[in-house]
């Protein structure tokens, strides 16, 4: 039977829609960094495609080691002329971005490099120098579900800054601890009011 770290970590991957503190663990995730508008610019496309390249070269090579279902596109964000939180975000093509996609522990730099020469074996035109194995311990943060259009979420970002001021916390966005979304819903396979999306900012006690 396969692990989906969706049903087995739901309290990461499953929140309620109504904002919760959550203090999450360090994790391991294949990582590649780009910006501007991920609509139109081609680089965001291309680095969806190689993160599932690699992760899923990664799963089929080690079946013996875990039988797993490859987790959810993620994604970590900022602008880049000011760290302001989504509900400021109108120009799109400011964005910084680091798409990811969660590995299992069992993962090494070895295992990792295996994955980019097979990857590269199967398509010689794959740049996987962009990609990298990293680890992130978000710690302390406010989340929960948004449901809808990614054009609406500076609704529910208001909800979960609110939250975290009247229950003693602050929003603590900087350039290592960044707004955070983990896309559950395929927008090519979802309608835009059904999309569901993790929503997680990064706080400490105020």
């Amino acid at each position: 039977m396969s692990i989906d770290y969706k049903k087995t970590q739901k309290d990461q991957y499953q929140p309620k829609t109504a904002p919760s503190v959550i203090d999450v663990p360090e994790i391991k995730y294949i990582a590649v960094d780009g910006r501007g508008n991920p609509n139109t610019n081609p680089d965001y496309a291309e680095a969806v495609e190689l993160l599932y390249g690699l992760s899923y070269a990664i799963k089929m090579s080690n079946k013996s080691v875990l039988d797993y279902v490859v987790p959810p596109l993620e994604g970590f964000w900022s602008l880049d002329d000011e760290l302001k939180g989504g509900a400021a975000i109108n120009d799109k093509s400011k964005f910084i971005w680091t798409m990811v996609i969660r590995q299992p522990d069992f993962v090494t730099t070895d295992i990792f490099e295996a994955a980019k020469a097979a990857l590269i074996k199967k398509k010689t035109s794959v740049d996987t120098s962009k990609a990298k194995l990293i680890t992130i311990t978000e710690g302390l943060c406010v989340q929960a579900m948004h449901i809808g259009s990614y054009d609406d979420e500076p609704a529910t970002v208001a909800a979960l800054e609110k939250f975290a001021i009247e229950n003693g916390y602050r929003i603590d966005i900087s350039q290592t601890r960044r707004h955070h979304e983990i896309y559950i819903s395929d927008p090519r396979k979802v309608e835009q009011e059904k999309l569901k999306t993790v929503l997680r900012y990064p706080i400490r006690k105020a």
